[in-house]
Order: structure tokens, then C-alpha cells, then sequence
């Protein structure tokens, strides 16, 4: 059976070209408004070594997305999901890939207003996926506080 994980992103973008002041000035303030360390969160299965098939709603990558990518604890925690499985995850992932990302949901976080059922930003994406009512509500940090009490 395939691990499934939360991957919460603590990490913090390299480098000074526009395109890397504007990833990590978004990472910084997703973390200020949400009061957390985390500034993503993907569903990830395990793969080899540190690299993992990667399932969210990214900012970087324009919305709904798959990627193998490595997770380095230096970067990501890991909180392990037990009651998901890959098959309901690439189902989901069927439903929603191509969607765009939702920027004014991401903002509604914080401003209490609900979003386009179009898009998905990064959590309300992982909530969904793990069967979380009113997924837009939830950003990283509450997803990590949510699961690291399970």
C-alpha cells in the first residue's frame, strides 16, 4: 500500500530574479495572515528515497497540478494520512486538474468571504480531497494543526 502524506511547505525560496522575490514574498505573507509556518500544502505519496507524486493547487504552477518533486525535511513536513487512499486521490485529481488557482478564495482565508467553486487554492484543494466540510475555509496551518492532532 502506497504512504500518503500532508506535505506542508517551510521553506523558503532562492534567488533574486522577479519571478523568486514574488514566490517568496507570497510564501511570507500566506504565513503572516495565516499565523504559521506553513505557507503550502500538497497530498503526496511516497515514491523512492525523498521524492514523491505531488498533488495541489499551486500558485507557481497557475492551479490544479501533479508533479514528482523531491520533499526535503529541510523544506517540508510530513504528517502521515491513513484513511486516504492513491486511487480516491487520482480520482480527485481527475475531477479538478487544470483548474485554475484561486487567488480571491486564498485571500478569503483571511477575509471570511467564500470563493469561485471553479478554482482551488493550495488547502482548500487538500481539504477537499480529504473529505473536509467547507474546504475553503482551511488554510496550510490549519491543516496541520487538524492532522497533527489525529
Amino acid at each position: 500500500m502506497t504512504k500518503v502524506y500532508l506535505a506542508l511547505y517551510k521553506g523558503k525560496k532562492q534567488g533574486w530574479k522577479p519571478r523568486d522575490i514574488v514566490a517568496r514574498f507570497s510564501d511570507w505573507l500566506t504565513r503572516k495572515l495565516t499565523k504559521g509556518i506553513y505557507s503550502h500544502c500538497e497530498i503526496a505519496t511516497s515514491i523512492r528515497d525523498c521524492y514523491f507524486d505531488c498533488y495541489s493547487s499551486s500558485i507557481r504552477d497557475g492551479g490544479v497540478r501533479f508533479k514528482n518533486m523531491p520533499l526535503p525535511p529541510s523544506k517540508w513536513d510530513l504528517i502521515p494520512i491513513t484513511d486516504v487512499s492513491e486511487s480516491e486521490i487520482n480520482a480527485f485529481f481527475e475531477l479538478t486538474k487544470g483548474k485554475r488557482y484561486d487567488w480571491f478564495g486564498a485571500i478569503g482565508i483571511v477575509l471570511k468571504f467564500r470563493n469561485a467553486r471553479s478554482k482551488y487554492f493550495c488547502s482548500e484543494w487538500c481539504a477537499e480531497m480529504l473529505g473536509l466540510h467547507e474546504p475553503w475555509r482551511f488554510s496550510p496551518n490549519d491543516l496541520a494543526a487538524i492532522y497533527h492532532k489525529k
